[in-house]
């Protein structure tokens, strides 16, 4: 699970109150407190500490090391591309991002950073997103866990007649449920749209979106209607890998009772996890505030499965979960955490299990969504994916702290 982390400044560090000062590495201190295992835990340093502690350090030549010694991959972002760097001193870059898989019960491990004169080998990637134009603007992501796409402009719009073109309107939030841990989006797209229906050892597309919210989907609800936008207008990409992709999409402005309302997603897609963090900023007029409902589709599966579908609502650290048996091709779970819902704020539409949380103008709302498939291995039963939604949730409320040190 994606987790805010919190970094302490140096200056409040013993003995580390001169950041500017050059040193050979830069310790970075990782600290939590919860009991349970935090598999695949990203932790982000902003970029600007890493030069103030080893200036003109520069992403190429870097190393990161755990206590051990040992070499972890690690990703630099740039955020910020309009930040520019014209001496070369790696000034511009956005945050150095690594991972770690604290244990149950180990709450800290240190780390450190160090300017290396050899290239740093390139990392094998496990987080990726992409504009797909060649299937009807589809944009699609994943990580070594899961997969997702949405769905573009070109595929809502109307047919020519005799085209045969697919028509379908819908900001609903798709799901590609993987058996492999490496990077499968290009490669059924290569494959052709038929064949990434059927399960060819990799995994498949069988879930069903239509004009449902699919997984994860938003809209606004005003006590008994949902009002939702059509397909996303535009897309953007911020980050790709190795560990973290992150992209932007965002939706024309759509009526909700009378209030017009846009939306921007910014997926944080993060190796090793089945939950994506989104975070959407609603722009409208007039309210105060408006519900917004993010919804799990409530006919997933494809056509003569059947599904025996178990819903399951939390209200500590509320979650919303499905888990889907089907006649064939396994099992799958999906899940919806909000952290800032209320209690109780569940409900539900025709086509959708819903869970609710006010948003003002302009404010994100924090979220998180994803699935999981009883043929990836990771998840045998309804109890295993609800175990692991409820870790997510705790991580979500409870993330790392980091804390920096120069050592000479």
């Amino acid at each position: 699970m994606k987790t805010r982390l919190f970094l302490l400044t140096l200056a409040a560090l013993s003995g580390a109150s001169h950041l500017a000062n050059a040193a050979d590495r830069l310790t970075v201190s990782v600290t939590h407190s919860l009991d349970l295992a935090r598999p695949s835990e990203t932790i982000t340093v902003p970029w600007s500490e890493v030069n103030k502690a080893l200036p003109g350090a520069l992403l190429q030549h870097l190393a990161v090391k755990d206590a051990a010694g040992h070499l972890l991959p690690y990703q630099v972002t740039n955020i910020a591309p309009e930040s520019k760097d014209p001496l070369g001193k790696g000034v511009a870059y956005g945050d150095l991002i690594f991972q770690h898989d604290f244990a149950a019960g180990e709450k800290g491990a240190t780390f450190t950073v160090e300017k290396i004169d050899a290239l740093a080998p390139v990392f094998p990637s496990k987080a990726f997103a992409r504009y797909v134009p060649e299937r009807l603007d589809d944009f699609g992501w994943e990580n070594d866990k899961i997969a997702h796409r949405t769905y573009g402009p070109a595929l809502a719009a109307p047919a020519e007649p005799g085209s045969g073109k697919e028509v379908l309107v819908t900001s609903g939030l798709d799901v590609w449920l993987k058996r492999v841990n490496y990077l499968i989006v290009d490669r059924w797209y290569n494959k052709g749209h038929d064949h990434y229906h059927k399960d060819e050892g990799e995994g498949m597309d069988m879930y069903n979106v239509g004009k449902s919210r699919g997984c994860g989907g938003t809209g606004i609800w005003d006590g008994k209607t949902l009002f939702v936008g059509g397909n996303y207008k535009s897309w953007k990409v911020i980050a790709n890998g190795p560990i973290r992709a992150i992209f932007e999409l965002s939706y024309d402005a759509w009526d909700a009772a009378g209030v017009k309302v846009s939306e921007v997603k910014r997926f944080t897609v993060d190796a090793g996890h089945n939950l994506d963090q989104i975070d959407s900023t609603f722009t409208f007029a007039g309210p105060k505030e408006l519900t917004v409902a993010v919804g799990l589709n409530k006919a997933p599966t494809d056509k003569g499965q059947e599904p025996i579908i178990t819903v399951a609502r939390t209200n500590t650290d509320p979650s919303l979960t499905q888990w889907i048996t089907q006649n064939r091709n396994g099992e799958l779970g999906t899940a919806v955490i909000i952290p800032s819902a209320t209690e109780n704020s569940f409900t539900e539409d025709t086509l959708n299990q819903l869970i609710l949380a006010k948003v003002s103008s302009g404010q994100p709302l924090r979220y998180y969504a994803g699935a999981g498939w009883s043929k990836s291995g990771d998840f045998a039963s309804a109890h295993d994916w609800q175990v692991y939604v409820a870790a997510a949730a705790a991580r979500a409320k409870s993330p790392v702290k980091v804390t920096l040190s120069i050592a000479p």
